[in-house]
């Protein structure tokens, strides 16, 4: 079986998306709270682990989840939704095509 490869440049811009969402999520408390207990996080294991990828999966999980949280971070980032919903995909395990 064969995975499709995901390129090195749409994996950065991924990775600096999810790190402007958790910036914009830090910054407000009513956003960062929901985010550390579904996680389990704590704010000093955030700052810390903000470089771990299963993170910043968990970051684009979670503004996935809640239509208007999404609305919300896509219009302080000045972004379309759809950006941030590509860029959750992309960050998504690779599917495996059929021989």
């Amino acid at each position: 079986m064969l995975m499709k490869r995901k390129s090195l440049q749409e994996d950065e811009a991924s990775d600096s998306l999810a790190l402007d969402v958790l910036l914009w999520m830090v910054q407000d408390p009513d956003r960062l709270l929901p985010f550390l207990n579904a996680t389990g996080l704590s704010p000093e294991a955030l700052r810390g682990a903000a470089d771990d990828p299963a993170v910043r999966d968990a970051v684009l999980d979670h503004i996935m989840a809640d239509e208007p949280v999404l609305l919300a971070c896509a219009r302080a980032l000045e972004i379309s939704p759809e950006r941030i919903a590509a860029a959750w995909a992309r960050r998504r395990p690779p599917e495996f095509e059929a021989p």
